[in-house]
């Protein structure tokens, strides 16, 4: 009994009472998002959709989704971290729910859109809330096990979904709404206001000066940016990873099956990784990360069977795990305490536009200039992405002086 909480403290330091009740609550919101996943067979069949009309509808969801976090991130500076949270967490049932008993082609976009800025607009401030309660040093296992919950969460869900769906779709839209109130009750009953006294006197901050205190700092601008390149790597695993397999005389399930290896791997390993992560250096861990990136997918190049495409998603895979736990606690390094929601958010906002440029780049690189190509430019970026994280890790350590253990440096 003694090892066992001699572990559980270890892995637990410094991590108070309100994170787990916001790492909680994201587990129960997460087992229960039932709809984003199923929304193009929800459009295309119950609704009559063509496959193009509902990729269409479901590119709106994005939109509300890439401007939920510019928008939440400025709210969670200006009203506190707390109240957006609840105005999210309790608005999103309704928009969930409306999207699954509207009709017409208007309503469902206008639904599908305020889905996307209600459901994240809570992000920023939950990034916000972390930085505000948990010490930098113990930041990235903090954002490392929110991270895998969320992944823990996502892979249960479709499992759930299958039965709610075999009754009705509309048990999907009402299954998901519950979770995500009850993750709104979570809040309310265990998560304090944690907003720094500094960042409440400066709310008052007309939005013309943040933006230019925003557009002079190069590193947060910089770190976006590149963040936005490898989330274009990323999502090709989505877009033209499948294609290039069914190129090869594969099948859309063994497809299904290779990429099983990338949840695999976050649950199995996203745990000790974030115990892990507190000693990484963060620029190191994050260019580590985009050479693991660029290398899974530019073994595509040689990949011809199923087993060497699971090889190759194993690896970016590793990457991703690497940056996730590593990427939410470098913002909030470089974020000075009246700024960290906006910072987030803007972070946030800037890898959700990967959902646009991967399969629009992705697409356009595949069809005209072949998969070998492509492969062999997301290797390239990779590399160019890993060398400038270095770069920018002395950038970071002269602009941040001293540095506790694990920070950028």
């Amino acid at each position: 009994m003694q090892r066992f909480r001699a572990l559980s403290t270890r892995w637990t330091e410094g991590l108070p009472r309100a994170y787990w009740f916001l790492w909680a609550g994201t587990i129960v919101n997460r087992v229960g998002g039932f709809v984003i996943p199923f929304l193009t067979l929800y459009l295309t069949t119950q609704r009559g959709y063509s496959v193009g009309a509902a990729a269409l509808m479901v590119s709106l969801y994005g939109a509300g989704s890439f401007s939920a976090n510019l928008v939440g991130g400025e709210l969670t500076d200006r009203l506190g971290r707390r109240p957006v949270l609840l105005a999210s967490l309790f608005l999103a049932p309704v928009a969930t729910v409306a999207l699954g008993v509207v009709r017409s082609t208007a309503w469902i976009a206008v639904a599908t859109v305020l889905l996307g800025f209600t459901v994240d607009l809570y992000r920023p401030a939950v990034s916000a809330a972390i930085a505000d309660l948990v010490p930098s040093e113990h930041r990235p296992r903090a954002y490392g096990y929110l991270y895998w919950a969320i992944n823990i969460g996502a892979a249960v869900a479709p499992i759930l979904a299958v039965f709610l769906v075999r009754s009705s779709y509309l048990l999907l839209f009402i299954g998901d709404a519950v979770t995500t109130f009850a993750f709104g009750l979570v809040v309310l009953a265990g998560v304090p206001e944690s907003r720094p006294a500094k960042a409440a006197l400066a709310a008052g901050e007309p939005l013309s000066a943040r933006l230019r205190a925003l557009g002079k700092e190069p590193l947060l601008l910089a770190f976006t940016a590149m963040a936005l390149l490898l989330g274009t790597v990323y999502l090709q695993g989505h877009v033209t990873l499948p294609v290039d397999m069914q190129a090869h005389g594969l099948t859309a399930a063994q497809y299904g099956l290779a990429i099983a290896v990338n949840g695999a791997l976050i649950v199995i390993l996203g745990l000790p990784a974030s115990h892990a992560s507190s000693r990484w250096p963060r620029f190191g861990a994050i260019a580590v990360s985009a050479l693991l990136v660029g290398l899974g997918f530019g073994m595509n190049a040689i990949a011809t069977t199923l087993g060497l495409y699971a090889l190759a998603i194993g690896v970016w895979t590793l990457g991703e795990i690497a940056f996730s736990t590593v990427a939410p606690a470098l913002i909030a390094d470089l974020a000075p305490v009246e700024y960290r929601g906006l910072y987030q958010g803007v972070f946030g906002a800037a890898f959700g536009l990967s959902f646009f440029t991967g399969p629009l780049v992705g697409g356009l690189v595949y069809d005209r200039f072949g998969a070998d190509t492509l492969w062999s430019a997301c290797l390239v970026a990779g590399a160019v992405l890993a060398a400038g994280y270095l770069v920018m890790a002395r950038l970071a350590a002269r602009r941040l002086g001293s540095l506790p253990k694990g920070s950028p440096a």
